[in-house]
């Protein structure tokens, strides 16, 4: 169990850096730390709590090797069993927090993550609060208007974004009227 406590729990930190499961992100040896003592709770509290549970359920009359050896072997594959389990739990908990675009062509879908990248950058974080407000206005070929509202709803931040440009070009307009969108 041990061998696989280190080797899951420098995996989990990985995945909680590569893929966090909240928007801010996860340092790499914050994602360890966090890995290291939820392992640590799966390990020393929940695997033996689990085997006596099942060790109290099994048949009075077991055929191999003494009752101690055999409920040691039973807390070691319950807490190797929790230690994988929990990789599967923090990388669907990273996945699920991945934010979704939505589009119709690969050119709103690079306009869509050039305005959150440009979100990301600001520092704003009303701009951050209100990115799934966006709309998105086609203007023409590869060229979008996008904007974003306010927490009021009545003022929006709007951006010109052109995918034509290598990287995507996103122009911040001075106009706060929101985009006419179409039924």
């Amino acid at each position: 169990m041990w061998p696989t406590f280190a080797a899951v729990t420098l995996l989990d930190g990985l995945v909680l850096h590569l893929l966090p499961p909240v928007a801010t992100g996860v340092g790499l040896i914050p994602g360890i730390l966090l890995a290291t003592f939820g392992n640590l709770f799966l390990v020393g509290v929940l695997g033996p709590w689990l085997a006596r549970r099942l060790w109290a359920r099994r048949p009075a009359a077991t055929p191999d090797g003494p009752p101690m050896a055999q409920r040691e072997v039973l807390t070691d594959r319950m807490g190797t069993g929790l230690l994988l389990v929990s990789v599967v739990a923090v990388l669907s908990a990273g996945l699920a927090a991945r934010p979704l675009v939505v589009a119709e062509t690969d050119a709103r879908e690079r306009a869509a993550e050039a305005i959150l990248h440009v979100v990301g950058e600001s520092g704003n974080e009303e701009l951050g609060r209100n990115v799934e407000t966006a709309q998105t206005a086609r203007l023409g070929e590869g060229y979008f208007r996008t904007c974003i509202a306010r927490d009021d709803r009545r003022r929006f931040w709007c951006y010109f974004v052109d995918t034509n440009k290598e990287p995507t070009e996103v122009i911040r307009d001075p106009n706060a009227l929101p985009n006419r969108i179409d039924p």
